[in-house]
């Protein structure tokens, strides 16, 4: 029964708009419109240090972007082109990635809200080839301010999403369904709630252990919190996988799955529906 009242809130929430409180950590916790700019991610220091460190302590990243991208190239059909959207883009590393693997031209739009991590992607991309268009936006003036198109064959983001209530997630899955031309993939990777109290305990623990086993230059011992820090983050709003596969299903994603999963760490996503 609790499963099912669940999935009806998800139900009811896609149908008039609006969401109330689940239970759980950030589930019911809508963030406020202006948030972003007094999130750690708008200082420039803390998105540096992101950028340089975050490969020593977020999971198979690489493996990540591999995954997501050979799944693009075997799903996307024969399409002459790559038009692309990377929400919360970081410092551009999926794109240069995706730029890399494609023989298709590509067309990406690149959106964050911090100018540090914009004007990484910049440097990281300059010179390369494509049409390459960088935007500075949070999530929230996005969904107020649409200026976007709407026939994107993929949308991806990385470690963004989470940062949003569960109502706000909704939102925002519902606005790259709208962005994505029939057939078009959306894939998220991203950190998100255990089901229970005791697995989300063994899952950071299980995340400490892979930083362990990877330390970097900056040292093991300035790594090792990472996990601890992540928990009492208020700007973290994590919500559970199971919760977000049903959101994508009522708003009408189709083949939702989560091809990829360590921990806390998922990645999971949809196609729009061919009409």
């Amino acid at each position: 029964m609790e499963r099912h009242l669940g999935t009806f809130w998800i139900q009811e929430k896609i149908r008039l708009g609006r969401g109330d409180g689940m239970t759980g950590r950030g589930c019911g916790r809508s963030r406020e419109m202006n948030d972003f700019a007094a999130s750690r991610w708008a200082d420039r220091d803390f998105a540096r240090a992101f950028r340089n460190e975050a490969d020593f302590y977020i999971p198979f990243r690489q493996r990540v972007i591999e995954i997501t991208l050979s799944l693009y190239q075997r799903l996307s059909g024969s399409n002459p082109g790559s038009k692309v959207l990377d929400l919360g883009c970081g410092d551009g590393f999926f794109v240069n990635a995706l730029l890399a693997a494609e023989e298709r031209p590509v067309a990406a739009v690149l959106v964050d809200g911090s100018a540090g991590m914009l004007d990484a992607a910049r440097q990281r991309l300059a010179g390369q080839g494509g049409a390459i268009d960088f935007r500075r936006a949070s999530f929230q003036e996005l969904l107020v301010e649409d200026r976007l198109d709407h026939d994107f064959d993929l949308v991806f983001s990385s470690l963004a999403i989470h940062h949003l209530g569960l109502e706000e997630k909704i939102d925002l899955y519902r606005f790259i369904y709208n962005h994505l031309r029939p057939g078009g993939l959306f894939f998220n990777f991203d950190a998100v709630l255990s089901p229970t109290a005791d697995l989300e305990k063994c899952y950071l623990s299980l995340w400490t252990a892979w930083i362990r086993q990877h330390p970097g230059p900056a040292g093991l011992d300035r790594l090792l919190p990472v996990p601890d820090q992540y928990k009492d983050n208020p700007d973290n709003s994590p919500d559970t996988l199971k919760a977000q596969l049903a959101a994508l299903d009522e708003i009408g994603f189709e083949a939702v799955d989560c091809p990829f999963k360590y921990g806390i760490f998922a990645l999971f996503g949809g196609r729009k529906a061919i009409a």
